[in-house]
């Protein structure tokens, strides 16, 4: 009589994790007449982590922000960048992000690859990510985790083309964008 050992898989436990929008920034910014940087940030973000507890490599995430959302500290250059010009908010409402790929860089360094579709064009960037940072419990006994995430991008990759020659030489936007994302998470 012949046994078979039926082998043991080890149990993978995975948890979903919310943006909490209230506590997250997505920011950029862009060389300004080639001479000085400007910054901005989306006021509306969501999304959501699921956490492969025994192996990070195997998360996954996807993040949504809303287009019109855009603030620079200027109403007038908001508006452009809501305008046909740039993001045209009318007809592309959000930006979106969807991992395909993460690798462990270092303790608690990440590598996130995935697709950042931005005016209805879709490429692959890279995001350098710190965290997730250990869960700890709020006042109100939720749990949380937190990350910091940059990456650099052209944007006329992404159909974002409009400038402006300066008479005195160059160009009134640079073309490399970075994107720096702080969120925290809040296990659902």
């Amino acid at each position: 009589m012949t046994t078979t050992a039926t082998p043991v898989l080890p149990q993978t436990t995975t948890t979903t994790w919310n943006i909490d929008p209230v506590h997250t920034a997505a920011e950029f910014k862009v060389k300004h007449m080639m001479i000085a940087n400007v910054k901005g940030h989306f006021s509306k973000v969501s999304g959501v982590l699921i956490r492969d507890e025994s192996d990070p490599a195997n998360d996954r995430v996807e993040a949504t922000i809303e287009a019109a959302s855009i603030e620079t500290s200027n109403e007038q250059r908001d508006e452009h960048l809501k305008s046909a010009d740039f993001f045209h908010v009318e007809k592309f409402p959000t930006l979106q992000f969807k991992s395909t790929g993460i690798n462990i860089v270092g303790e608690g360094e990440l590598s996130v690859e995935g697709d950042l579709t931005i005016r209805g064009v879709t490429r692959k960037v890279r995001f350098a990510v710190e965290g997730p940072t250990p869960p700890a419990k709020d006042p109100w006994g939720n749990t949380r985790i937190g990350v910091s995430a940059r990456t650099k991008i052209n944007r006329k990759d992404f159909g974002l083309t409009w400038n402006a020659a300066l008479e005195t030489g160059g160009i009134l936007v640079g073309d490399e964008i970075t994107i720096t994302l702080d969120a925290q998470f809040v296990k659902a």
